[in-house]
């Protein structure tokens, strides 16, 4: 649907910026500690590098979720595919013509781009079998869950492994060859790691990595929302935790959005207050160090949303810098558009709508346009600093988080293990190519003539000019 001319145009200058790439570098990498697993190497010959490495969900910190513009896609086809010893939930990441993806298995490996011949892999250690834990959508186990992110200038990838002695685990791996630089427990003091789960992605900032935490899919026990900091320079770790009783996890796949200014934004999930504010269902800026909560929002009916299990925190917080807006969205549906750096407080929103049937997972988004996954579709928006308008929306993919790469916005239906192609300016599905399963948060990445896909066990990457 559209909705109207001004809104088509404001949507045409956004996504005429949507092909810019983007990049994205941080600090350096903590001390090595001592290591109980290496990596196994695999005889292949370097992968030439590329213009555009995809270092962290949907790209970077910002997560815009923006790909290179060329070469523009023509007649994409399957070009390979790689078979992993787990269930792929993580988005895979892309660095120096390698693909890093990381299984349930706590298995992490770097595939060729141009031919997924496996260069290197390391097993973590034995993954929580999913009989263990009291709820959850995982099985038959649960390790990697939450997105790596990659530090290129200094060589390293972080990523969190749940082990099975029921505690999660950050390691700090080579990026040459795999090998264990340091690890450490993530788990904040207090915290019941058997009913916290790390679904979020990974984000690194100027002086830290940030981990989110949530719960398990049932809502069992006394789990609450965390962001836990961890220090480049091997410090101790810091960590905010959402003040309610219980509850309020911050779990989307999205994970924390780093501003401009370095602020850590999340979006948490119901918890257990009916009365007393208790910062669930809130976007929450927080300053880097995560000592201090410099604003936040929560929709005037954050009673209702939490007596009904109806997050604002399926999604993570969209921040527009080029107007200086954050943009929300949940289960309920309803969009919100927010100051940056001034959220508003309770119902202080500048603006906001009422988009869809309920939305889950990431946003991708350029300037002014945000391309929202929905249960009924995907949509894009046309945000300005007193409106949010939907300039379309395509019925599939639905619950397809979105990337935007080779002129196309590619996104994966779960449902249907199919991956979409569809033209950025109208909706129109240009091409469609069946990936054979795919699990609930699939999400792609990109990088010059490539989109890498997750799908079940395995990452299918398909070449954009056929």
């Amino acid at each position: 649907m559209t909705s109207g001319r001004s809104v088509r145009d404001a949507a045409l200058l956004g996504l005429a910026l949507v092909l810019v790439q983007s990049g994205c570098g941080s600090g350096s990498g903590a001390p090595a500690a001592s290591a109980s697993v290496a990596p196994t190497l695999h005889p292949a010959s370097p992968s030439p590098a590329l213009a555009a490495d995809w270092v962290e969900y949907h790209r970077n910190s910002a997560r815009s979720g923006l790909g290179p513009a060329v070469p523009a896609v023509s007649n994409p086809a399957v070009a390979w595919t790689a078979h992993l010893d787990g269930a792929v939930y993580a988005s895979p990441l892309i660095v120096a013509g390698h693909v890093l993806a990381a299984t349930e298995n706590n298995t992490v490996y770097a595939l060729d781009v141009f031919s997924g011949a496996v260069v290197w892999k390391i097993h973590l250690g034995e993954p929580v079998a999913a009989s263990s834990l009291p709820c959850g959508d995982i099985g038959p186990v649960t390790g990697i869950t939450g997105s790596p992110a990659a530090d290129p200038v200094a060589g390293r990838l972080y990523v969190v492994a749940f082990l099975s002695s029921h505690h999660h685990e950050l390691f700090t791996l080579s990026l040459s060859d795999g090998s264990v630089v340091s690890q450490r427990d993530v788990d904040p003091v207090g915290s019941n790691p058997s009913v916290q789960q790390e679904r979020g992605a990974l984000a690194l900032g100027a002086d830290f990595v940030y981990v989110p935490m949530g719960g398990l899919y049932g809502d069992c026990g006394a789990y609450h929302g965390y962001v836990v900091g961890v220090p480049l320079s091997g410090a101790a770790t810091v960590s905010y935790e959402v003040p309610s009783a219980r509850e309020a996890g911050i779990w989307s796949p999205q994970g924390p959005t780093i501003g401009p200014d370095g602020s850590v934004y999340v979006v948490s999930g119901n918890g257990a207050s009916e009365s007393a504010f208790d910062y669930s269902n809130a976007v929450i800026q927080l300053s880097p160090d995560l000592r201090s909560v410099r604003s936040y929002f929560a929709p005037s009916n954050w009673v209702a949303l939490n007596a009904g299990d109806t997050d604002l925190g399926s999604v993570g917080a969209t921040v527009l810098p080029s107007l200086g807006l954050v943009l929300a969205i949940g289960k309920e549906g309803v969009a919100y558009v927010l100051k940056a750096g001034s959220l508003g407080g309770i119902g202080g929103q500048v603006a906001r709508r009422a988009v869809c049937s309920g939305s889950w997972g990431g946003t991708a988004w350029s300037r002014s346009v945000v391309f929202v996954p929905c249960a009924d579709g995907l949509y894009a928006l046309s945000v300005t600093s007193s409106s949010v308008d939907v300039a379309w929306h395509a019925e599939h993919p639905a619950l397809g988080s979105p990337i935007v790469a080779a002129g196309a916005v590619w996104a994966i239906e779960p449902g249907s293990g199919t991956l979409y192609a569809l033209d950025p300016v109208s909706g129109a599905v240009d091409y469609s190519i069946g990936l054979g399963s795919a699990q609930h948060f699939s999400t792609p990445a990109a990088t010059d003539g490539f989109v890498v896909a997750p799908a079940g066990n395995n990452v299918v990457a398909i070449s954009t000019g056929g």
